[in-house]
């Protein structure tokens, strides 16, 4: 048995004592990010901090470590043997950290605490309001919210990044994750709003599959769901460009570029007289849901299970915005192009 100290305390047999005076926390939360984001730089924006800083946590960890612990493959880096057995250790020493964080704000209650929330592309045009809404109720949670693709997000939820995600389709091919249906999703057709197919019913997808298309990047859900369609009829859509964003499409769009496929919670802020018009296309819209997503048996914080909550009882408020949305924009689609063409020229010159 082994001899008590004069405090009456046993310290276990593997105590770290040289880890533990020469690394820091700080280091290993450096060292993760690194690994994670596969990148020095976007390490470096994400903790934000200065690349040199960076530069300088990696190469006292690896003093300490006694080991380098990246090597550079062209502009890349990549973990050595060492650095890959270091990064298990430090996310299990972090994910400890974040529990043990997680049950003091739980013993504080839902006065304070931390959400961290992940969502798809196209959520960020009303998470940020429905975030502002939770936080009107709970003014002391700190919101952490991180917008990404659906590869990235299956990444981050394999990873246990966050504690909630919002997506737009379900992940099916991943048993271990619990989804919710949280509020509906409708894609629609979008061209400039002086183009000649504006106001024309019920446009047959073959017309469409004749205009230029711009596509979201690969890996986005809205571009799979656009393929699918025009698969499912036989048609191969004429591609012109792909862009990483909505924005970057809804410019495009409005630019003459051609023709595309987007969720029409973008279009809230242009509201139904924007440059961009819906087109009355057969199939469309595709109706999709939201969902709130998590990985199956995660222990959840008190402010993540309230917001869960929050979220889903407000469900029937958003699905009654979002349908008394498209009739508008069906209307205004109606319009046809030639007067909306001088709309759009006023705008221009002004």
């Amino acid at each position: 048995m082994s001899p008590l100290n004069d405090q009456g305390y046993t310290p276990p047999a593997a105590m770290p004592d040289y880890l533990i005076r020469h690394a820091t926390l700080r280091q290993f939360q450096v060292f993760e990010a690194i690994v994670r984001l596969g990148s020095f730089t976007r390490a470096a924006e994400e903790l934000f901090l200065t690349q040199p800083t960076v530069s300088m946590q990696i190469k006292k960890l690896a003093d300490a470590v006694g080991l380098p612990l990246f090597e550079h493959v062209g502009r890349n880096v990549r973990p050595t043997e060492a650095g890959l057995e270091l990064y298990e250790s430090v996310r299990r020493i972090l994910e400890t950290l974040a529990n043990l964080e997680m049950k003091m704000n739980d013993l504080k209650g839902i006065r304070t605490g931390r959400l961290r929330l992940c969502v798809i592309t196209t959520a960020k045009y009303f998470a940020p309001e429905l975030l502002g809404e939770f936080c009107n109720e709970y003014p002391g949670i700190e919101v952490a919210l991180k917008v990404t693709n659906r590869d990235r997000i299956i990444e981050r939820i394999n990873a246990n990044e966050d504690d909630l995600y919002i997506m737009g389709q379900a992940p099916s091919e991943q048993t271990h994750i619990v989804a919710f249906p949280f509020a509906p999703n409708p894609l629609v057709m979008l061209a400039p709003r002086g183009h000649s197919l504006v106001g024309q019913k019920n446009i047959p997808l073959a017309r469409i599959a004749e205009e230029p298309i711009i596509l979201r990047e690969p890996g986005s859900g809205i571009r799979d769901t656009m393929l699918k369609v025009f698969d499912e009829h036989g048609l191969k859509p004429k591609v012109r460009m792909e862009l990483g964003s909505n924005e970057a499409i809804k410019h495009a769009i409005v630019g003459g570029l051609g023709l595309s496929v987007l969720s029409l919670h973008t279009l809230t802020l242009e509201g139904i007289d924007g440059p961009v018009a819906m087109l009355d296309v057969e199939g469309f819209p595709i109706v999709r849901q939201w969902f709130i997503v998590h990985p199956r048996g995660k222990e959840h914080s008190v402010v993540a299970q309230e917001f869960l909550r929050f979220a889903l009882e407000i469900e029937p408020r958003m699905r009654q915005r979002v349908e008394a949305m498209l009739p508008s924009y069906k209307k205004s689609a109606s319009k046809g192009g030639r007067v909306t063409k001088k709309k759009v020229a006023r705008r221009r010159r002004h």
